[in-house]
């Protein structure tokens, strides 16, 4: 009788454990969404990108898994600018988005400030602009 019971909370804890939902991608790892100028001439030598995005921040890091593992951007109505939001492991490989002291650049860092400010920040570039629906997912 003992040994059925135990089966049973054996099943019971096994059926609770699938039943668990996963963390969205978008909720994992250090977070930060800026407002960069697009650079780049448009041609297949200097294709047009966002800056301070893994093409244009190369380095040794990049390639190990220890820099930016992801990054998804918007391009503004206007196309001079783009919403990048940048993922990384630890907050170290994102310093050099952080402390980026170019001009133009607006930093924002996901769970600090004000959402709402960040996002009529935004809407000055893009028109209907949703944070919501807007992120990189690293898996």
């Amino acid at each position: 009788m003992y040994g059925l019971r135990l089966a049973l909370i054996g099943l019971i804890w096994t059926a609770l454990g699938w039943a668990q939902k996963g963390v969205d991608g978008r909720n994992l790892y250090e977070r930060v969404v800026a407002i960069v100028p697009m650079t780049g001439s448009g041609t297949y030598a200097d294709p047009r990108r966002p800056e301070l995005t893994p093409a244009t921040l190369a380095g040794a890091d990049q390639v190990s898994g220890k820099g930016i593992l992801s990054f998804s951007y918007q391009v503004s109505d206007d196309g001079k600018m783009a919403v990048v939001e940048l993922v990384a492991r630890d907050k170290s490989a994102l310093e050099a988005v952080t402390r980026s002291a170019r001009p133009g650049v607006q930093i924002f860092e996901r769970g600090k400030g004000n959402t709402a400010a960040a996002e009529a920040e935004i809407r000055k570039h893009i028109k209907g602009f949703d944070v919501s629906k807007f992120g990189a997912r690293a898996q």
